[in-house]
């Protein structure tokens, strides 16, 4: 392994010079004061509020998409139906664990998640949908996830390096939901032999 050369001052000197550093002795008298906010520091450049609104959105888009797949996998119907249902309902336990990620982000910062049903399709950034036959309800879980990338996008953009935790958080939502939108429309081409969405 190639060491850089030794210039005789100490390692602490050099990291002293890095002024964006800040000293062990701040950063613990810091951390004694306002222990009642938990993990919300001064350092956290963000607007608390507008965040926990956000999160608000993602926590209700979460759960209607979790009640959607889990109404499509007990009610879709056809011979290939127990397969498509056993992915439905992968997706709503995956859907479930996004809403509970977006949901402790949220107690992190000091909120409390809304889980009420009450206003909850008005809170979603996606809909509920209906039922219909098979391909109706792949089509309409295309169209949410679809819905869900494009509206995930603009929070990471926002969220950018002012709440990393967040943003990477909704990066690894997101990632999973682009999984999602193309387990969907492989359901789709196999069963109309065509994609529903052609560019």
């Amino acid at each position: 392994m190639c060491r850089p050369p030794h210039t005789g001052k100490p390692i602490m000197a050099d990291v002293a010079e890095n002024t964006f550093l800040t000293d062990v002795k701040t950063l613990r008298e810091r951390a004694k004061k306002a222990i009642e906010k938990g993990a919300l520091t001064p350092a956290y450049q963000g607007n608390v509020q507008t965040a926990i609104d956000l999160l608000q959105t993602v926590v209700a888009t979460e759960l209607v998409c979790v009640l959607r797949y889990t109404m499509h996998s007990i009610s879709v119907e056809g011979i290939t139906s127990e397969s498509v249902a056993a992915e439905f309902a992968t997706h709503a336990k995956e859907e479930r664990a996004h809403m509970m990620w977006a949901a402790a982000r949220i107690d992190q910062l000091g909120g409390v998640p809304n889980l009420s049903p009450e206003g909850l399709a008005t809170r979603s950034a996606s809909e509920y949908g209906n039922g219909g036959n098979l391909v109706e309800m792949v089509r309409q879980n295309l169209v949410a996830e679809r819905l869900v990338i494009e509206h995930y996008r603009e929070l990471i953009r926002y969220f950018a390096d002012h709440d990393p935790t967040t943003r990477i958080m909704l990066e690894k939502i997101l990632a999973e939901e682009e999984e999602h939108a193309t387990d969907m429309h492989d359901l789709l081409v196999a069963h109309e032999g065509r994609p529903f969405l052609e560019s």
